[in-house]
């Protein structure tokens, strides 16, 4: 015990992001580990709130919209697409939720493939990924074709090479699995779909923040994913939406709202869409809730997403590292991947029984998240989440785990 808490005593004095932990609001546990469900506020965050209430919302009122709001949607994607995603600027929206935009580009997306009646996607997907292709299928006449995915792991390119056909419309994955964080090899399956005809649209949603991301240099077609997980945008911060280049003038989302439309303001008769990304907007954008965006790009930006991912891993492997030696002798199992050019950000540990200890936990001070069945998910946040904070944690779940044995 004493040579893993040294360990992270050393890692803490090593840690090159060590000090943007002191930027976020402090918060009154002993170890949060949920950091890929919900991130922590910053304090700049706070005083971003509190001027916009006071300043441009107090003072401007609606002449904020004139003032720049209408277009928040846009740069605040671009910046997004700059700092996270690997993309150019013109192709990355911020909007609804990531439920609803998953809805708009899948819908967009099997429309403009015409004939061709096949969805593929995976069973271990999040919900609401299967959920929403479930609706779009039985709107459309389409088929569903589901790979089955060990949720320990997550889809391979050999299974998607298997399944897509010229039939194939669309293919939908995760970047990050959910469950087991499996890190999926973007490339290499949009290449085996493009081959095929069919289009991509990926999850980000346990990436973006968290794993870089090269959404240009990849090929993709389509993404979606959250800010309030790695992003720190707060509970129920708007999703984004991304959309290539190339398919803009193809592809046409359903739900034609005004501020979608080439001139909103004119209010007149027949929709017609706006030109390039900004088709993807649908009703009037949550401005209130894109103002902490503005904070947590800058600092992801002065952090860097490579070092992000690199204290990432390193807290990662800790996790494991402690795992091994305190959880797996008490029938504990790991079911995320151990290779760390396949695991996102976080590690998903098993035990039957698992959910009962999450009360004492959370009254311990330690929050991780729980996954049924059985799993609890181990997120740490590399801005916000030390070394020592980690082992503080994992030493309070073994304890339990001992004493529930």
């Amino acid at each position: 015990m004493t040579d893993l808490l040294a360990r992270a005593t050393a890692l803490d004095a090593a840690d090159p992001l060590a000090a943007f932990r002191e930027r976020f609001v402090p918060a009154p546990v002993v170890s949060y580990l949920d950091g890929n469900s919900l991130g922590r506020p910053l304090e700049a965050t706070a005083r971003l709130m509190d001027d916009f209430i006071r300043g441009q919302w107090g003072d401007r009122l609606i002449q904020g919209w004139t003032d720049g709001w209408l277009e928040w949607p846009l740069t605040l994607g671009d910046r997004l697409g700059a700092v996270a995603l690997g993309a150019a600027a013109g192709q990355t929206v911020v909007a609804d939720s990531t439920t609803v935009l998953l809805y708009k580009l899948a819908r967009a997306a099997v429309d403009a493939r015409p004939g061709r009646r096949k969805v593929v996607l995976d069973t271990d997907n999040f919900p609401t990924d299967r959920y929403v292709l479930e609706g779009i299928a039985a709107e459309r006449g389409l088929s569903l074709h589901w790979i089955e995915t060990d949720p320990a792991t997550g889809v391979h390119p050999g299974q998607v090479a298997a399944a897509v056909d010229e039939d194939t419309a669309l293919v939908l994955f995760s970047h990050v699995a959910y469950r087991s964080g499996w890190l999926a090899d973007v490339p290499e399956i949009n290449r085996i779909a493009h081959e095929a005809g069919a289009l991509t649209l990926w999850d980000l949603c346990h990436s973006a923040g968290s794993v870089p991301v090269e959404l240009d240099a990849w090929g993709v077609d389509l993404a979606v994913g959250c800010s309030y997980k790695y992003l720190n945008g707060g509970p129920g911060a708007p999703a984004f939406g991304y959309l290539r280049q190339a398919l803009q003038a193809e592809l046409r989302q359903p739900i034609q709202g005004w501020m979608g439309h080439r001139a909103a303001f004119e209010m007149g008769p027949g929709y017609e869409a706006a030109p390039g990304i900004r088709a993807l907007l649908s009703g009037t954008p949550p401005i209130l809730a894109m103002v902490p965006m503005h904070a947590n790009l800058d600092m992801l930006a002065e952090a860097g997403i490579e070092a992000v991912r690199a204290k990432s891993l390193l807290l990662t492997d800790y996790v494991l590292d402690l795992a091994d030696a305190w959880l797996v002798p008490l029938g504990v199992e790991v079911v995320s991947p151990r290779d760390p050019a396949r695991r996102g950000g976080h590690v998903t540990l098993r035990r039957a029984g698992f959910e009962e200890l999450l009360a004492p936990l959370w009254a311990s001070g330690v929050i991780p998240d729980y996954r049924r069945p059985d799993g609890l998910r181990i997120g740490p946040a590399p801005l916000s989440t030390s070394f020592t904070e980690v082992h503080q944690g994992l030493a309070i779940l073994r304890d339990l785990a001992e004493k529930q044995r």
